[in-house]
């Protein structure tokens, strides 16, 4: 009677078909291996339960491990621009502060820049038509006159002056 072979495990690390054990699999008993070091990365020849290369990055883990998780950082919310924003109509040039639809056209406006009301008037006023723009903007630049630089002049018989 002939029993037909069973795949058995040779060792507990080793898997069932008798392949070779991946790397990383489980834990090493080869005292010549080496590992990386979970702080710096860096290779080191592993020695008894030591995880880290040296001291330094032993205590860097430690810290870390032990340092509370700063708070995630909030941002501040952000101000609704269309409140604050002067449309106007392009047919028949009526302004609206925080409206884009014209009520006499229906068409939608086009927008002009940040503003509100006007405090004297109540009439939608931007920023841009409080200040004068081109005081702010630097304007054409003009570019350097290259003069030819005059050098030693010469005298009607040749020698310099």
């Amino acid at each position: 009677m002939s029993q037909s072979p069973v795949a058995r495990r040779k060792r507990d690390d080793q898997p069932a078909n008798g392949a070779a054990p991946e790397p990383g699999d489980g834990p090493s008993r080869d005292e010549s291996a080496t590992a990386p070091c979970p702080v710096c990365g860096r290779t080191f020849p592993v020695s008894g339960r030591a995880r880290h290369c040296s001291d330094r990055c032993r205590k860097k883990a430690w810290r870390r491990r032990r340092t509370p998780a700063a708070a995630p950082a909030s941002l501040p919310a952000g101000i609704a621009r269309r409140p604050v924003t002067v449309y106007e109509c392009t047919a028949c040039g009526t302004r609206r502060v925080g409206e884009q639809r014209c009520d006499s056209c229906g068409t939608f406006m086009v927008r002009v820049g940040w503003g509100g009301p006007c405090p004297h008037c109540d009439a939608p006023v931007a920023i841009e038509d409080l200040l004068d723009v081109s005081a702010l903007s630097p304007g054409p630049t003009m570019a350097p006159q290259h003069t030819k630089s005059r050098g030693a002049t010469t005298t009607s018989k040749g020698g310099r002056a």
